[in-house]
C-alpha cells in the first residue's frame, strides 16, 4: 500500500479527531437517570470522620437521615420563588420565568436534591441528631422582594446553644446569609446539591471551585474518589448546564470540603471558623445576571478546554445580540465575520488544494519511479511542490484553525442560557434544543457534501476516499440532537465554505487558462 503524503496523514487525522470528538461527548460522556440525581438525603451516607482535621485534610461533614420538612417561609420575587422548610432549608426554589417551564407547563425547581440549601451538619452526632429532630422558628412566613431586599431571621434552639441564621433576599437571585452559634459547635453548611433540571451526556454537571489567584477547579459528577477540601475558595459553585447554587465571598476565603454522595455525584460543603458570613445565588448561569451581582460570578459560566476563545466569543455574540435582537441573526453574523477573518488563510488553503490537485497526475507519476525508496520520493515531491509554489500544508491549515473556533462555539452554544426559548425562523422556536423537524442537520450534511463535491482532492488510498465519502453522512447523524443554534453556525459555514470553493475553483481555472495562452 502506498504511504500517505503529509497532507493526507494530517487532513485525515484532523477530520477523525474531530469525528472522535464529537462521537466521546455523544457516547462516552455519562449520562446520568434524574432520578439518581436527585437522591434523597438518606442516600447521602458520607463517612463520618475526624472533622477537627485542619483545612488541608479530607474531612467531611456528617450524614443526615432525614426527610424533607414543611415549608416555614415561602420568599416570592418576580423571578423566583423560594421555600424555607422546618429545618432552615431551601427545599424549593422556582423559576417564574415563561422561557424556564418544563414541556409540561409546570415552573422549574431549582432545589430537592439532597442536601438541600443551607442545611447545617455538626460534628458532634449528638448534636448532628438533635438538630435535624429540632425545627426552626421563624420571624416572619412570607417575604416579597420585588421591591426591594428583605430579610428573615430563622431560630433553632438546641438543648446547649442557638443557631440563628439571618438571610436576606435580592430580587435577582442573590442572597446574603449571616449564621450566628450562641456556643461554640464545629459544623459544615452548603449551598445545595447542584440542581438537576438539564441532565445531559454534552455538559459539566457537578461543582466549580474559583481560587483565590482565580484559577478554577472543576470536580465532576463521578470524579471525586476521595474527600478533598480546600481552604483558599472565594466561589463554590454546585451547577449542570443550565443553574447553579452556589456560596461565594471575596473578602474572606471559604474552607471547601468535598465529598460524592452514594451515586458519586459531587456534594460541597464549607466549614466556618466561628460565625458565618457569606453570599450566595440560586438560578439561571445568565451572564448579564451574574455579572450584575458580581463580574466575578461570571466564571461559574465554564467552556472547557477553549476557554480562552469561547469567553471572549460569547462577549461578541452577545454584543451582536444587542443590536440585532434575534440569537440566530447573530449567531448567522458571529460566522460570517469568522470566516471573513479567516478568509486569507482559507483563500491560501483553497489554492493550495487546487495546485496539489494539478500536481496528482505528476505525483503518481513520482510515487511509481521511487516506490521502494521513500527517502527519494520525499525528496523529489518536495522540489515539484517547490518549483510549482504548492504547499503541501495548505489545504490542511483552515481546517486546524476552524476545529478549535468549533470547539469554542460548540461550548459557548451548549452551555449559553440566553439561547433556551431563544425563536430564530418560522420552525426554530428554541436554538438551545435540537431541531424538531431536523431541517437544519439535513441542510448541513446537504451543504457539506456540496462542499466535498467542490473541493479537490488528491486521495489515492480507498479507504481514505470513502471515509470522506461518507463523512457528510455521519456529521447529519450526528448533528440531528444538536441544539439547532450549533447546527445552524455549521451550516452557515458550510454555505460560506461552498460560495467560497467555487470562487476559488473558477478563479483557479482563470488563471490556468491565462498561462495555457501566455
Amino acid at each position: 500500500m502506498e504511504k500517505l503524503s503529509t497532507q493526507k496523514r494530517v487532513l485525515l487525522a484532523t477530520l477523525l479527531s474531530f469525528v472522535f470528538f464529537v462521537i466521546y461527548d455523544y457516547f462516552f460522556i455519562p449520562k446520568q437517570v434524574l432520578s439518581e440525581q436527585n437522591q434523597t438525603i438518606t442516600q447521602n451516607q458520607a463517612p463520618q470522620s475526624n472533622v477537627s482535621q485542619p483545612a488541608a485534610s479530607s474531612s467531611v461533614a456528617p450524614s443526615a437521615v432525614v426527610s424533607q420538612g414543611q415549608t416555614l417561609v415561602v420568599v416570592k420575587s418576580k423571578g423566583y420563588e423560594a421555600h424555607i422548610d422546618t429545618l432552615g432549608r431551601v427545599s424549593k426554589f422556582y423559576l417564574n420565568d415563561e422561557k424556564f417551564k418544563l414541556e409540561d407547563g409546570s415552573r422549574t425547581n431549582l432545589a430537592g436534591g439532597a442536601p438541600l440549601g443551607l442545611e447545617i451538619r455538626f460534628s458532634d452526632t449528638v448534636i448532628n441528631d438533635e438538630a435535624f429532630k429540632t425545627n426552626y422558628t421563624a420571624d416572619v412566613s412570607e417575604l416579597n422582594v420585588e421591591s426591594g431586599s428583605k430579610t428573615v431571621t430563622l431560630t433553632q434552639k438546641l438543648s446547649n446553644f442557638d443557631v440563628v441564621k439571618k438571610i436576606t433576599f435580592f430580587e435577582n437571585g442573590k442572597y446574603d446569609l449571616d449564621v450566628k452559634l450562641s456556643a461554640n459547635a464545629e459544623y459544615f453548611i452548603t449551598p445545595g446539591f447542584r440542581p438537576s433540571v438539564a441532565i445531559d451526556s454534552y455538559t459539566v454537571h457537578g461543582a466549580l471551585l474559583r481560587h483565590a489567584d482565580s484559577k478554577l477547579s472543576i470536580i465532576e459528577d463521578g470524579d471525586l474518589d476521595t474527600n478533598e477540601a480546600y481552604s483558599d475558595i472565594n466561589i463554590a459553585a454546585a451547577s449542570d448546564r443550565y443553574y447553579a447554587t452556589l456560596f461565594y465571598n471575596f473578602d474572606k476565603n471559604l474552607n471547601v470540603y468535598m465529598s460524592a454522595d452514594a451515586a458519586k455525584n459531587s456534594v460541597i460543603f464549607v466549614k466556618p471558623d466561628g460565625d458565618f458570613k457569606a453570599s450566595g445565588y440560586i438560578g439561571a448561569k445568565d451572564n448579564a445576571a451574574l455579572k450584575a451581582i458580581d463580574e466575578r460570578l461570571v466564571d461559574v459560566i465554564e467552556y472547557g478546554w477553549f476557554s480562552f476563545i469561547a469567553k471572549p466569543m460569547f462577549k461578541f455574540l452577545n454584543f451582536l445580540h444587542d443590536h440585532i435582537g434575534n440569537w440566530g441573526w447573530a449567531i448567522v453574523v458571529l460566522t460570517l465575520v469568522i470566516r471573513i477573518i479567516l478568509f486569507p488563510l482559507t483563500y491560501k488553503g483553497m489554492l493550495s488544494m487546487n495546485k496539489l490537485k494539478e500536481l496528482s497526475p505528476k505525483m503518481k507519476e513520482l510515487q511509481a519511479k521511487y516506490k521502494g525508496d521513500p527517502q527519494k520520493l520525499n525528496m523529489h515531491m518536495m522540489e515539484l511542490y517547490k518549483k510549482h509554489g504548492a504547499n503541501p500544508m495548505g489545504g490542511c491549515l483552515p481546517i486546524l484553525m476552524q476545529i478549535p473556533i468549533f470547539f469554542a462555539i460548540y461550548r459557548v452554544l451548549l452551555n449559553a442560557i440566553e439561547l433556551k426559548g431563544a425563536e430564530w425562523i418560522l420552525w426554530i422556536k428554541d436554538l438551545s434544543v435540537m431541531d424538531p423537524y431536523f431541517i437544519l442537520p439535513v441542510l448541513m450534511g446537504v451543504t457539506m457534501f456540496l462542499q466535498q463535491k467542490l473541493t479537490p482532492t488528491t486521495f489515492t488510498d480507498p479507504m481514505q476516499e470513502k471515509i470522506m465519502k461518507y463523512l457528510p453522512l455521519i456529521f447529519t447523524f450526528f448533528f440531528v440532537t444538536f441544539p439547532a443554534g450549533l447546527t445552524l453556525y455549521w451550516f452557515i459555514n458550510n454555505v460560506c465554505s461552498v460560495i467560497q470553493q467555487i470562487f476559488v475553483n473558477k478563479l483557479f481555472e482563470k488563471h490556468k487558462k491565462a498561462e495555457v495562452k501566455a
